[in-house]
């Protein structure tokens, strides 16, 4: 593969070319690295099977078994991949945008990757313009994942430069939407009673 494009986009005003220039790789099955409000994802369209198996890849985990997020724009189309409450519903509309991935069960309109359906979905609607616009002119969900893992540096996961050295031949494009935060989104399990999974950016106790 080829070295990824490296795009510096302004995270107050995205460049529209550049937005569309990202979208435009989503849609051609590319996949992508890209700023939120927490630690850099690596996205790709949801309803493409093969850049999904190209993200795992990258993870190093198998699409049928990996626990993926989607990030989407907004609330409206929520119901549309989770069966989600009135009451849930309104403790998500309080914390997003915001560094939360909520865990949902899965309705049927969430692609069966590698053949497995899939009962439980995470959605994520991060504080973050350069995300929610690719999101938004992509017309779909994105599929996500934080670039680091436990053991990662720091730098690799917050400093695009650095981002890019490191997986320049393993994805498409790198964004560059300044400095990422060094903490990972909060997980919160609403199907098991707003059980935190994970503690991260988040304090889902001031919005329950």
């Amino acid at each position: 593969m080829a070295n990824a494009i490296f795009l510096q986009i302004h995270p107050d005003n995205p460049q529209e070319r550049k937005i569309q220039e990202a979208v435009e790789i989503l849609r051609n099955g590319g996949v992508i690295i890209y700023p939120t409000d927490t630690i850099y994802g690596i996205g790709c369209d949801i309803h493409n099977n093969r850049a999904v198996e190209r993200v795992c890849q990258i993870k190093g985990v198998k699409p049928e078994k990996v626990n993926l997020s989607f990030i989407c724009s907004d609330l409206t189309h929520i119901s549309d991949y989770a069966k989600i409450d009135t009451p849930t519903y309104k403790v998500m509309k309080k914390a997003l945008p915001g560094p939360f991935t909520f865990v949902l069960n899965a309705t049927s309109h969430v692609p069966k990757y590698a053949g497995g359906k899939k009962k439980t979905v995470g959605i994520r609607v991060p504080d973050n313009r350069i995300a929610l616009l690719l999101v938004k002119e992509l017309g779909n969900p994105i599929l996500s994942t934080s670039i680091r893992d436990e053991d990662e540096v720091i730098e690799y996961s917050t400093d695009p430069e650095l981002i890019y050295e490191k997986y320049r031949n393993l994805v498409d494009c790198v964004i560059d939407g300044g400095p990422g935060n060094n903490k990972a989104s909060t997980v919160v399990d609403v199907t098991n009673n707003f059980e935190v999974l994970r503690e991260g950016a988040g304090d889902i106790e001031e919005y329950l």
